[in-house]
């Protein structure tokens, strides 16, 4: 199985990033996607990928990040996406739940990294929360200015948007919090996401999984989300591994298999 969105320099993890790495292939995870949300964390990311056959990298501005970025633009963002293990621009979106940027600037910067991503032919990586309408807005918009691909990461909408995306073409992944007790209605979401469609996450070190909950969640706890969504749509754990895989690829399409 593959994580498709973890932050493997984040605090929690960079502290014993090879473990959390031989962690994670030990449990079953064949690749990871290192996930980047300000500018001066690129390098370092990217740097993983490079020493790492199995990790991937993405390049973005968070939208908690968006005010203190305001000078990124389409080009910086294509520039460093044409290292080799750069296979997505984000994470990206809007976040109006916690407000830690202006709304416009917010919107200012997604559209950047729409742009960036219909240039390169590269997915984007989309963190949306309390803020459906604008985002479902902004891909409309965007969608019909020239076509992208991307993925709705930590799903945790309504059904009525989990349609919109899957109708633009998006994927949409699932994290750690299809397994609390109280997330019943994303339960269901997941039940019904097209198999084509299904990536999983973790997220971490954010959002860690049953039984882990209250830990630091690491990559190798994908398992016990594929476990979870294995479960709800009548699958073996095998079977959703191999599914969720081949979709991995098929949107992420620079990286290779190792």
């Amino acid at each position: 199985m593959i994580d498709s969105h973890c932050h493997l320099n984040y605090k929690g993890l960079v502290e014993d990033q090879a473990g959390v790495i031989a962690r994670a292939r030990a449990a079953g995870v064949t690749a990871m996607l290192n996930i980047s949300t300000r500018e001066r964390e690129w390098d370092a990311v990217i740097g993983v990928a490079e020493h790492e056959d199995d990790v991937w990298a993405s390049v973005g501005i968070h939208p908690h990040e968006a005010d203190d970025h305001t000078g990124i633009d389409t080009a910086r963002l294509v520039g460093i996406a044409a290292h080799p293990k750069v296979v997505a621009i984000g994470e990206t979106g809007l976040d109006y739940y916690y407000e830690h940027s202006d709304r416009v600037q917010q919107q200012t910067s997604f559209r950047v990294h729409i742009d960036a991503a219909r240039q390169t032919g590269l997915p984007v990586i989309v963190h949306t929360r309390e803020a459906e309408d604008d985002t479902a807005a902004i891909l409309r918009e965007e969608a019909e200015r020239g076509a992208f691909s991307g993925v709705i990461h930590c799903f945790t909408a309504s059904d009525a948007f989990a349609d919109i995306a899957l109708d633009l073409g998006f994927y949409i992944s699932i994290s750690g919090i299809v397994t609390f007790r109280n997330a019943r209605a994303l339960q269901e979401t997941a039940r019904r996401i097209p198999g084509e469609r299904l990536l999983i996450e973790t997220d971490s070190p954010f959002l860690a999984p049953v039984p882990h909950r209250g830990k630091v969640c690491e990559p190798a706890f994908v398992a016990d989300t594929a476990r979870m969504l294995a479960e709800l749509r009548g699958l073996s754990v095998e079977e959703l591994g191999e599914q969720t895989s081949r979709n991995f690829y098929d949107l992420f399409t620079k990286c290779t298999k190792g």
